[in-house]
């Protein structure tokens, strides 16, 4: 079904077309007579020897639908029902913010590929947290990440603060929270990955989870960009500070060896999808050889088959997330690749 009416949405421009087909989604699973229980049918995927458990939390299945999909959290119950293990909303800011002028979103249909440069936008945490308290109210076997990120007008000296005031509101209706500082859609933000700035940016976060009587799993998403250098410096963070572990990888800026048009790869923002693939996975391996797998992966960057998914759990990762592979093949992407796990 998807093969049919993926080139009627490629039309049109993506971002208005992903909009268009979560709201019709959340329709359906909402209001459609039997809506759950036809997109359970068809995409969930419930078989035993796929749960893991990661960083504490027990997880129904490994693959997850990475941040950037449903920023607001407006839809996680309909995305839930098509076999998603888990759900990574945000990045959320303390602010609402719109985000860069659009148009911000581009396919590269020649390489199965997007760019993007959202830039963040989203209704603020205050809305996030209370739509996500409202849905643990009602469904608490949902597992929901926090990924939390910093306003655009807030300098990078006072960044600690944005990301103090996510966490503490989301404390109480996320599984575990992940802390983007590799996003190259907001100025600056890549330099909060440099060791000083990353230390105290993490250490203050941890030792505020620490108050807590029960903890959240604190991630780092990182860019594909890094060199080995700097890659050993985030080992040597994760270990230091004493977070959960980290999501490799974020988008890449780098844009060599595509396929598309001149115009498109041109196109400001984050590359994902195929052109990814190996080098994310090439970041995993490297981090858990480099760690001796002292801490969780999750893995995400160009997952567009089952093999791609388990190119990444071998390299070392323990769980893994979609997003463009996702748009490209569809839905039915998460139960190929939980059919090829188990």
């Amino acid at each position: 079904m998807y093969r049919l009416i993926k080139p009627l949405f490629f039309q049109f421009d993506p971002e208005k077309v992903h909009h268009f087909v979560v709201k019709q989604l959340k329709w359906f699973n909402d209001h459609f007579p039997m809506g759950k229980t036809i997109l359970r049918s068809s995409f969930d995927v419930n078989i035993k020897g796929l749960e893991r458990e990661v960083f504490g939390i027990k997880f129904r299945n490994p693959v997850g639908l990475a941040a950037g999909f449903d920023k607001n959290g407006e839809y996680i119950e309909a995305l839930s029902n098509l076999g998603f293990g888990f759900i990574e909303v945000g990045t959320v800011t303390p602010l609402p913010q719109p985000g860069n002028d659009a148009p911000r979103m581009f396919r590269l249909q020649d390489d199965s590929a997007i760019i993007n440069r959202m830039g963040f936008n989203n209704k603020g945490v205050d809305t996030l947290a209370e739509r996500l308290r409202l849905l643990k109210a009602k469904d608490k076997s949902i597992v929901i990440g926090g990924n939390i990120g910093k306003n655009k007008n807030t300098p990078n000296e006072d960044a600690v603060s944005d990301y103090i005031k996510c966490f503490d509101r989301l404390f109480d209706v996320v599984d575990y929270f992940v802390v983007n500082v590799s996003s190259p859609n907001t100025p600056g933000l890549r330099e909060l990955q440099e060791k000083a700035p990353l230390m105290n940016l993490l250490n203050t976060l941890q030792q505020r989870n620490l108050t807590h009587s029960l903890q959240r799993p604190i991630l780092l998403k990182i860019a594909p960009d890094l060199t080995n250098e700097q890659l050993d410096d985030i080992v040597e963070i994760v270990l230091e500070t004493g977070i959960a572990g980290v999501i490799a990888t974020n988008t890449t800026i780098d844009k060599s060896g595509l396929n598309s048009p001149a115009e498109l790869k041109a196109e400001a923002g984050g590359l994902s999808g195929k052109p990814l693939t190996t080098r994310s996975t090439e970041v995993i391996r490297y981090i858990s050889t480099k760690s001796k797998k002292a801490f969780p992966i999750i893995g995400v960057g160009g997952i567009h088959s089952p093999q791609d998914a388990k190119d990444k759990l071998e390299a070392g990762a323990s769980l893994v997330q979609l997003y463009t592979g996702f748009i490209y093949e569809g839905p039915g992407i998460v139960k190929r690749i939980c059919k090829e796990l188990v």
